[in-house]
């Protein structure tokens, strides 16, 4: 970590801590003239403890508190297993909370449901617990406010918000979505396996891509063989796949 201080093309200065990115979690730094915000966008660690709406994960000894919806739960691995999560963070003036992720659509989906208005993180999480991915774009899309208003706490105004604002963006998702059903899954996977999904990740590749990839390097050498591979053999054949 390192303080940084610079200028704007009118001379303002800025200030900034700039937190440096690891294996097991990323940090993005935002610059401001009176403050900053380290958003944690990833998280990979073992399972401490889960609830029904949310577990805890140790980081190398630091137990971070993260919701997730009721698929994203029933997914996670048992206690003292490894995964990996993508994450937003949300920060408010009395708390910061952390929303967890298995897929990267799932993320994306949560926060093109918070730019509806009247949707907040808490909704937006009550809504992906209440519906899945494809049914739900298949419902806004086709306007179908009779299935939104099932979802618990979505009423009949805010399903026609819904449907009104984001019936234009949601094909996209739907599309990652099916894709990706048969890929690398993100629950019950090997220390190797997960880090290496975060190392591509953080490299840039999108979640989704970067799971097919891992799909087709375990077809090309069989389940055997995979389940043994060493994590920068998965990273370099991930590459090799990618490239």
């Amino acid at each position: 970590m390192s303080n940084r201080e610079c200028r704007t093309a009118e001379g303002k200065k800025l200030q900034a801590v700039v937190f440096y990115s690891d294996r097991h979690s990323t940090f993005l730094v935002r610059y401001s003239t009176f403050s900053f915000h380290a958003m944690i966008a990833s998280l990979t660690g073992k399972v401490q403890y889960i609830t029904t709406d949310r577990c805890i994960i140790d980081v190398n000894g630091v137990g971070y508190e993260v919701f997730l919806s009721t698929e994203g739960i029933s997914k996670l691995p048992e206690q003292g297993e490894q995964l990996f999560l993508h994450i937003h963070t949300s920060v408010r003036e009395d708390a910061i909370v952390l929303f967890g992720f298995a897929e990267q659509v799932e993320k994306e989906m949560f926060l093109t449901l918070k730019t509806v208005s009247g949707i907040g993180p808490k909704l937006a999480l009550a809504v992906l617990s209440g519906m899945q991915i494809d049914m739900l774009c298949q419902a806004i899309g086709g306007e179908d406010i009779k299935t939104l208003t099932t979802i618990q706490g979505v009423g009949k105004k805010t399903a026609e918000r819904i449907c009104v604002e984001l019936k234009d963006k949601v094909g996209t998702m739907q599309s990652v979505s099916s894709a990706t059903s048969g890929s690398v899954a993100v629950g019950k996977v090997s220390s190797e396996l997960a880090d290496a999904l975060s190392a591509l990740v953080n490299l840039g590749y999108p979640d989704a891509v970067t799971r097919e990839a891992l799909a087709k390097v375990k077809t090309d050498v069989g389940d055997d063989v995979f389940g043994k591979m060493r994590i920068e053999d998965l990273i370099r054949e991930g590459l090799r796949v990618l490239s």
